[in-house]
């Protein structure tokens, strides 16, 4: 089963009343989030900016990363106490070290909610590749391999039957530099980024993720196994991020506040995301990035599952590592 709106909203009650029933922990409890300045970890910044936090008893300090897997080392290595990104062949191998554990889930594909789009170079697009099947033998961005980038342009091959060269450039900035650049031909990323990208004439829009990965859970929420192991403190930092979320998605996608809730949800995002763009400018890029966060933190296990899966199939993680080595269950709901 998928993680679908009708889902996570039923699962919110649930989830919010385990966080109301934590154990109080000590108040300015220091804590560092690791975040990405992506307009999906909005609900660490709301959660910051509303005061969410300091009610839950949490000094935040935000910390921020350009990729995943930096990240999960800074999780492993005790810089960073949570953190929302996706899934990496680093992050299992240090889930199956005992490192870090996944603790819940972020941000998903939802039918009907825009989300992640699929690129290609302007120069690719003037060679007539104009549909992901006809990036046969090309070149694809990503991170690291292992990376998200790297799932799903496999993922999007597989279903295609075709194949990829997929070239490592370690950082969000490096790959949109190539791909404008036409040093690679093919991408996929969130809204945020693909629509301003695609309006520059820069690279194209060729297709969605959500039409090879229905439900994807594309980030989750994860710890190191000592803060998974203090129910308190994880619990109390779920909370606040559910209401965080809570807040987003009300604000963001049912438009519960209307145009001014939006516009001053934009004014708060805005702080961490296009920071170098005058509002004006920054505003319709941070509403085109809006896609659904999971209420409650909920997880798409179902997904999670995919992924590692994948993973072993590639020889990037050892064949030995379950669902279980990576994934703590008994923080949030689950599906699938």
């Amino acid at each position: 089963m998928t993680l679908t709106r009708r889902h996570t909203l039923g699962l919110l009650g649930a989830t919010a009343a385990t966080g109301l029933a934590a154990p109080a922990i000590a108040q300015n409890t220091p804590l560092k989030v690791g975040a990405l300045r992506f307009t999906s970890h909005s609900p660490s910044f709301i959660a910051l900016e509303k005061g969410l936090f300091a009610d839950a008893g949490l000094d935040v300090e935000l910390v921020f990363f350009e990729a995943a897997q930096p990240m999960a080392l800074a999780i492993a290595s005790g810089d960073v106490d949570y953190a929302m990104t996706a899934i990496s062949g680093g992050l299992i191998n240090l889930a199956r070290k005992g490192a870090i554990r996944v603790i819940g889930g972020g941000l998903s594909e939802e039918e009907g909610i825009d989300g992640q789009k699929i690129l290609v170079s302007d120069a690719a697009m003037q060679a007539g590749i104009d549909a992901p099947s006809k990036l046969d033998g090309k070149r694809w961005g990503v991170t690291q391999a292992g990376s998200s980038f790297h799932y799903m342009g496999s993922k999007i091959a597989q279903a295609e039957g075709i194949s990829l060269e997929f070239t490592p450039l370690q950082k969000v900035p490096a790959v949109i530099g190539a791909l404008k650049s036409g040093q690679i031909d093919g991408w996929s990323i969130v809204p945020h980024i693909a629509k301003p990208l695609a309006g520059s004439g820069a690279v194209h829009i060729v297709g969605d993720v959500a039409d090879y990965l229905p439900g994807y859970q594309v980030t989750t929420l994860f710890t190191s196994a000592a803060n998974a192991e203090n129910r308190s403190q994880t619990e109390a930092f779920l909370g606040a991020f559910g209401q965080g979320v809570t807040d987003y998605n009300s604000t963001m996608i049912d438009q519960s506040g209307g145009q001014d809730g939006v516009d001053a949800m934009v004014d708060l995002i805005h702080k961490y995301v296009y920071t170098d763009r005058e509002r004006e400018r920054a505003a319709p890029s941070i509403i085109n990035g809006t896609m659904r966060i999971n209420e409650g933190a909920a997880l798409n296990l179902a997904s999670v599952r995919d992924q590692l899966e994948w993973f072993q199939s590639e020889n990037l993680i050892d064949a030995s590592i379950t669902i279980e080595d990576l994934v703590d269950t008994t923080y949030v709901e689950t599906v699938g």
